[in-house]
Formats: C-alpha cells, sequence, structure tokens
C-alpha cells in the first residue's frame, strides 16, 4: 500500500521530492567539500571534471599546489581525489598509515571486467592482495636480486653491441634489453628481437590495459550495475571480456612453457635457469595457493608492466638528459675512466667505486619521473584527518611525482639535470644542515621516491635499480652520447599518459675509441657464454 500511494503521487510532488533530495545531496557534498583539503571550486554534481586539462595534469595540478597548498582536493562528479605535492606528506600518509591509504580506487573496466580481479595492480588491499604479493616477493628479495646480475651483465654487454652496430636504432634496442631481463627473471626466457610474437602480444595487453583506464571513457565507472548487463545487451562489455580471456590464455601459455621446461630438465637430468615462474611451480607443489590456475598465471606476467617498459622508458630519458647536459656526460667518463680504466667493462664489483654512476641513475630517475602521477592512485579505506582536515573512506590518493620530484623546497633549481645533489656528500649536508642551496632532505633513504610509497611501492623496484646501473655503466664506458648537429631538445617533450617518455629524438652515439669497440667485442663472447642457459621464445 506505501508503495503504491507513492507510485501514485502527483507530478508537482515527484519534482519536489526529487528537488529534495537534491538538495540534501548537495548540502552533503558543501559540508564535505569545507571539511577536505582545500582546492579549486567545484561545480555541484560535476566537480572539478571541466577546470581538468585534457593532457598533461601534472602541470596543471603542480600549478594548484602552488595556490592551495602540497595537498589538495579536486573532484571528478562526486568523487573526491587528494593530491600530494610533498614527499613528506606522501609518507605521513602512504606510509605510516599504510593500513589507511594502501587500497586502490575501484576499476570496474580494467580491474574487473578485463582482469576480472586476478592482476595484482588493480586489487584492493586485502587478503587476496597479500598473497599475490608475497608469492611476487620471491622473486625480488635482496637475496634473488643477486641471481639475476650474471644476466642483467650479459645483456648489458650485448645491448652494448648493438649499439656499436646499430646507434640509430637505440630506442627500440634499449627496449629489447629491458624486455628480456624481465622475460629472463619472470619465465627462464630471453628475447633476442622486439619482432618476437611474445612481445607483441605484451605490448598489445597493455595498451588494452592503458585504454580502459581513461577517466570518463565507460559510464561503468560511475554506476558498476552496468557491469551486470547481460554482454548481448552490451557489446562494449563483450569486446573487454575478449580482450580478457586472450591475455588470460596467454598468460596460462608462459606457464606451461616453463611447466615444460622443468619436465624435460628433469627427464633429462638437467638445468634450467633459476625464474619467478620456476620458483612458484616449485613452491606450489609442497604448499597451498589458494588461487585458480588462471589467477596463478598473472604474477610471473605481472613483471613486464612493472619493469620493462618504465625501465626503457628512464632509460630513454638518461639519454635526453646526457645530450642536453654534456657536464653530466663528461664526469661519468672521468669517473669510468680512472675507477675501470679502458681494457674492460664495468661490473656490479665495481659500483661502490662509482658514485657518480649511482647518482646519475637517481636523478634521471627523479628528474623526470616515469610513473608521473606515482602510479596507480591509491585508495582510503577508513576516515581520516590530517592537519585538521578530514579525508573520508574511499578517497583516491595520488602523490604528484612530477611536483614532489620537482619541488624547489627539496632540490633546488630542479629542472637542472644535475646527478651531484645525490652524492652521499651532499646528501649529508643536507640532513645536516638544510637550506635554500642545498634543500630541504627527501625523507626516503634513497633521496627519491620514484617508484612510489608504502605497501603499494613498486616492487620490481630493486631489479629496475640494478638494469638501470648495469647499462648505463657499460654504455658510459662505451660511448659518446652527442646532440645531433643542427637538432634543438626540449627537455619537456613528453608523452602522454600515466606512464611518460621523451617523444622520439635522434642523437649522436659514437663508440670513444678503437679499444673500446675491442674490448666490447670480448665482452659480448662472455655475455654469449652466460645467455645460451636462457632460450629465447619461439625456440
Amino acid at each position: 500500500m506505501a508503495i503504491a500511494s507513492i507510485l501514485n503521487l502527483p507530478l508537482y510532488a515527484w519534482l519536489s521530492l526529487i528537488f529534495a533530495v537534491l538538495i540534501v545531496t548537495l548540502l552533503h557534498d558543501v559540508w564535505l567539500w569545507f571539511r577536505m583539503p582545500p582546492g579549486p571550486t567545484p561545480l555541484p554534481f560535476l566537480g572539478n571534471k571541466l577546470q581538468l586539462p585534457k593532457t598533461k595534469p601534472w602541470i596543471q595540478f603542480q600549478d594548484w599546489s602552488k595556490t592551495y597548498g602540497p595537498i589538495f582536493t579536486i573532484w571528478i562528479g562526486r568523487k573526491p581525489t587528494i593530491v600530494i605535492s610533498d614527499p613528506n606528506i606522501a609518507v605521513d600518509l602512504m606510509e605510516k598509515r599504510s593500513t589507511k591509504y594502501s587500497s586502490r580506487p575501484r576499476m570496474v573496466a580494467m580491474g574487473e571486467i578485463l582482469w576480472d580481479g586476478a592482476s595484482i595492480l588493480v586489487q584492493p588491499y586485502g587478503k587476496e592482495w597479500s598473497i599475490r604479493r608475497k608469492l611476487l616477493h620471491q622473486a625480488l628479495t635482496p637475496k634473488a636480486l643477486r641471481l639475476y646480475k650474471p644476466v642483467q651483465t650479459a645483456e648489458a654487454s650485448r645491448l652494448c653491441y648493438q649499439l656499436l652496430e646499430s646507434p640509430a636504432n637505440w630506442e627500440k634496442l634499449l627496449e629489447r634489453f629491458t624486455s628480456s631481463i624481465v622475460f629472463s627473471v619472470a619465465y627462464g626466457h630471453r628475447i633476442d628481437s622486439l619482432d618476437a610474437d611474445v612481445i607483441h602480444q605484451r605490448f598489445k595487453f597493455m595498451h588494452t590495459a592503458a585504454s580502459l583506464n581513461v577517466p570518463g571513457k565507460y559510464l561503468v565507472e560511475s554506476f558498476p550495475i552496468m557491469k551486470h548487463i547481460p554482454d548481448f545487451l552490451a557489446p562494449w562489455k563483450a569486446e573487454i571480456k575478449a580482450h580478457g580471456r586472450q591475455e588470460a590464455a596467454a598468460n596460462m601459455a608462459l606457464v606451461d612453457l616453463v611447466r615444460n621446461d622443468m619436465a624435460r630438465a628433469k627427464t633429462r637430468e638437467d638445468d634450467i635457469p633459476d625464474s619467478l615462474c620456476k620458483l612458484l611451480l616449485e613452491m606450489r607443489q609442497t604448499e597451498h595457493f589458494p588461487l585458480s590456475d588462471r589467477d596463478f598465471s598473472y604474477i610471473p606476467a605481472s613483471l613486464f608492466g612493472a619493469g620493462s617498459d618504465t625501465t626503457a622508458s628512464t632509460l630513454c630519458t638518461a639519454f635526453l638528459a646526457l645530450v642536453t647536459y654534456p657536464e653530466a656526460l663528461r664526469a661519468a667518463h672521468s669517473e669510468l675512466d680512472t675507477v675501470v680504466g679502458f681494457e674492460r667493462t664495468p661490473t656490479f664489483d665495481d659500483e661502490k667505486d662509482l658514485p657518480y654512476i649511482r647518482a646519475l641513475v637517481k636523478e634521471v630517475l627523479r628528474w623526470r619521473p616515469v610513473a608521473v602521477l606515482g602510479g596507480t592512485p591509491h585508495a582510503s579505506t577508513e576516515d581520516d584527518r590530517y592537519e585538521g582536515y578530514h579525508i573520508p573512506t574511499g578517497t583516491t590518493v595520488l602523490g604528484n611525482s612530477w611536483a614532489i620530484n620537482l619541488n624547489e623546497e627539496y632540490y633546488p633549481n630542479p629542472h637542472h639535470f644535475d646527478p651531484t645533489r645525490f652524492l652521499d656528500s651532499a646528501l649529508s649536508e643536507k640532513s645536516k644542515t638544510p637550506t635554500p642551496l642545498t634543500g630541504k632532505p627527501h625523507p626516503a633513504k634513497s633521496g627519491h621516491s620514484s617508484f612510489g610509497w608504502g605497501r603499494r611501492i613498486c616492487p620490481g623496484a630493486g631489479l629496475a635499480e640494478n638494469s638501470l646501473y648495469i647499462a648505463l655503466a657499460k654504455i658510459l664506458w662505451a660511448f659518446e652520447i652527442l646532440p645531433a648537429k643542427g637538432v634543438s631538445y626540449d627537455t619537456f617533450a613528453y608523452t602522454e599518459g600515466f606512464n611518460i617518455r621523451p617523444q622520439k629524438f635522434v642523437c649522436e652515439i659514437k663508440v670513444r675509441s678503437e679499444g673500446h669497440r675491442r674490448t666490447l667485442e670480448e665482452d659480448l663472447k662472455n655475455a654469449e657464454s652466460v645467455l645460451e642457459r636462457f632460450t629465447p621464445f619461439g625456440e
């Protein structure tokens, strides 16, 4: 009877009821708006959608941080997003209060329809995520990272020889280098060419996922109930699920490849390279993992997205920095010539004696961060208060790495590429007597936070840093990286998206001497003896 009475209300009553609901909703939003960190004034129900730039939002966010402070709020419709532009605030929330800020915003199209909750990247904080993180960590402990150094060294030697033969293709060679390392670590197989089918597959899957993670592209993000519409009534949903099935099948095929490798090795009493997939398959024989085969296959597959394209992009940034700041190249050459000499190439054993090269790696990561908005956003799981502001449950949290890494309070003259700011002596001076010339000390021991924060920090950070060190040490030992004649370089010309890299540019890569050339040729022979254990994909 009550429902019938409501349905029989006259039109003016319905309009009054709707108006009342809108007013109550608006008053709630205004009340919340005044309690949260300040930010650009939102419009009712639309939020700041009309004020958000269509390109390079990190630049606008940096500008807003100078107006509203290092923690401010933007609204996507009625959903609040906290943007952080100071590393100490990022640490306060995402590390010191990590139990509250380690989840993810709900991503229906990508996380639920495409991946069906299998990917660690977008999983909410909780037991399911913890299981996957623990298993992924098995391959990325300090002890495990030491096991990968021989293949990283060999791949870096192969990279240098390929640069010797085909310097104009340097960007593709960097991508092959990082892809081969990640696949060697994940599956015990190397990549000899970017034309390999498995690489085309991986990049296709990455691009598909990235295309789904575009705010406002799919109504299902605003109305999650739409994910339950039958596929025949929702062609967009059927298409996403088809892509998901393709990716899941490819992940399973890679696991089966390693499983077959292990079976053949056992039959022949042979040995195959250690890899994350091999380790997990061995663990699965003695331990119970509450994961389906499909979900299990996403764990080693996650290494590619976390460590291949991003590391290659960082190396591209290094090349851009070296052609625009030749003093850094000269300083690197000087240190390498003094410590390593001319008759061999650098190794990981030299790292402790190459402080400038170590500092150069950190400065590349800081100067133009690949995960420019801090990677995949965090989300809060409890109401919280910070500096007198209210942060409600379900708030999206972005660490604007662009603003943080270029914050003048921590990095004076931040757009100047200067590796000396990361030398131990400079970091020590900062911590003792911070001044406008030295800047304030960064809360992270490394002096930067380009790999993220807290429990969601990039799990492959150590692997990436090792790849960056050995690649740059060998490349800088062997080559001059020079600006091309008549070419002007724009150090702000970067691609769009959540992960950025320099827009394509040309440079000259020249071997430093015939002696360096001969050493590289000899180095390749040693590298091939290491890499022959890692069968190329497709063989």
